[in-house]
């Protein structure tokens, strides 16, 4: 649906085309340029109306006398031209700046990708968000029964006079955390939906209860191959990669520009003194080979160039620096993540065992309602512990693999 749907896809998308058209464009030097020019025109300038009787082959002895040549009457014109021309050799210009063009719209195309990965990581963290919420809300309910229960134990106590009115005040006092807990965790998940809402780009997009969180174990892999997998599939980086080339054939185009040129031309025109009467008609053709002795401008050009191409060559290796640095961090994060989940598993088992025999040893007498809350509180804690470590376990192998550029929506399916 994001992919579908979200602004900065077709941000991406609109930068693709226009990269296709540059190239399309580029292409269209190497083809003839082909006018036609229709001019009406009057007038009585001594060397305007000489050119024009010539042009319309209407020339006259009469033309030759003194006064009309100094004053000659107005005379009209309506001439129909088509000309032509074409760059037969730039010494390779045209080519280069072809290549540097086709480039471009790889690396558009490159950093569509790589905004479609952003995408995609964002939607991953969202949803990912909405299904701890809804854990988190399931918690606070369980946390709230389990309150209630003590409670009611605690009631039992009071009422035989094994407890005194402090203990039971204490367990309600409880309740109301409990409940106030499940209050915040159902205004996080209106606030979790309200991002999922965002990062599709459906405003309109109902809460539903969706398939639970679950933990899951992924693979790990080394450090090295990963970030090998980086460097090759990144597209942020490969589109990066690609404007270098582009650049360096712009550099081979400025350097072209100081090479000979050679042109063919040629026009073909009809000039008569009314629209639809009949005149005289020319035609020029010609070969044109020119080369520019001072080309300060072009230096200039080059130097520009160049300069361009030194900036992106330190922004590659700049990247490739801290791409080994995103996917080092990444790694950690997974490494560390699965080990969290692990010691959150354990404590959530141990705290419900410690809250159990607590109970048991209250029941009988031999323990505090100080005791018995203080095991609740780390019950209801390490189970808040354990759901938020299986979702930073999700979304550090998420972190890994948009760091390492795999990150698709396939991938992101193996999340669930």
């Amino acid at each position: 649906m994001a992919l579908r749907q979200s602004p900065e896809v077709a941000i991406a998308r609109a930068g693709t085309l226009d990269a296709k058209s540059a190239a399309s464009q580029a292409r269209i030097m190497l083809l003839p340029q082909l006018g036609f020019t229709e001019d009406i025109s009057r007038g009585n300038d001594p060397v305007y109306v000489f050119g024009t009787r010539l042009r319309q082959r209407q020339f006259t002895q009469a033309d030759f006398s003194l006064d009309s040549l100094n004053f000659p009457p107005p005379v009209g014109n309506f001439s129909t031209r088509f000309s032509g021309q074409w760059v037969a050799f730039d010494s390779f210009k045209t080519q280069k700046e072809i290549h540097r063009a086709d480039l471009f719209k790889e690396s558009a195309t490159s950093s569509a990708k790589a905004a479609d990965q952003q995408i995609v990581s964002r939607v991953v963290a969202a949803y990912q968000q909405v299904l701890y919420a809804q854990r988190g809300i399931e918690v606070a309910q369980h946390e709230q029964e389990t309150a209630a229960a003590l409670l009611s134990s605690v009631d039992e106590h009071v009422n035989a006079g094994l407890a005194v009115e402090s203990d039971r005040m204490s367990a309600q006092v409880n309740i109301a955390a409990r409940k106030e807990e499940l209050i915040a965790a159902q205004g996080d998940l209106e606030l979790a939906w309200a991002a999922l809402r965002e990062a599709t780009g459906a405003p309109e997009l109902k809460a539903t209860e969706l398939k639970p969180i679950e933990p899951h174990t992924f693979s790990q892999g080394a450090l090295e191959e990963e970030i090998a997998t980086a460097q090759k599939t990144r597209p942020d980086l490969i589109a990066l990669e690609q404007a270098q080339s582009a650049q360096a054939s712009a550099v081979g185009a400025a350097k072209s520009d100081f090479g000979p040129r050679m042109s063919a031309y040629g026009n073909w025109q009809e000039d008569r003194p009314s629209f639809s009467g009949s005149g005289g008609n020319s035609w020029v053709a010609g070969v044109q080979i020119s080369i520019d002795i001072l080309p300060l401008t072009k230096r200039t050009q080059l130097a520009r160039e160049s300069a361009a191409k030194q900036r992106i060559d330190a922004q590659v290796a700049a990247t490739q620096q801290h791409l080994r640095l995103e996917v080092s961090q990444a790694h950690i994060h997974r490494r560390t993540a699965t080990l969290q989940l692990e010691t959150a598993r354990a404590a959530m088992d141990q705290s419900a065992e410690s809250l159990r025999i607590l109970k048991n040893r209250y029941d009988a007498g031999l323990a505090t309602i100080t005791d018995l809350l203080r095991a609740e509180d780390a019950e209801r804690q390490s189970q808040s512990n354990y759901w938020h470590a299986v979702y930073g376990n999700v979304m550090a192998y998420s972190e890994l693999l948009y760091a390492t550029g795999t990150l698709t929506p396939d991938a992101a399916e193996d999340l669930q």
